[in-house]
C-alpha cells in the first residue's frame, strides 16, 4: 500500500460507520484526521512516508498512543 491509500481506505471506514472526521495540514509532510467519538479524541496523523502517528484523549487516562489495528479494531465495534 502506499500512504495515500492508507488515508483513503482509513476515511472509507470512518464514513461507511457515519463517524464524522476533520482533516487538517499542520505538518510539512503529513495529514492529520481529526475524530471525536463519545469520550474521547483521536488524532491519526499520515506521513508522506508511510509513518502513522495516533493520539488519543480521553478524560481518564490522558494522552496515549495507539496502533493503527487497535483504531480498526475500535470502528468495528
Amino acid at each position: 500500500m502506499n500512504p495515500m491509500n492508507d488515508l483513503l481506505n482509513f476515511l472509507v471506514k470512518l464514513e461507511e460507520k457515519k463517524i464524522s472526521y476533520r482533516l487538517e495540514h499542520n505538518r510539512e509532510d503529513s495529514i492529520m484526521v481529526l475524530i471525536a467519538v463519545p469520550g474521547e479524541r483521536w488524532e491519526v496523523e499520515f506521513f508522506g512516508d508511510g509513518r502513522i502517528e495516533i493520539e488519543l484523549f480521553d478524560n481518564q487516562s490522558g494522552v496515549r498512543t495507539a496502533t493503527v489495528n487497535e483504531i480498526l479494531s475500535r470502528l468495528e465495534e
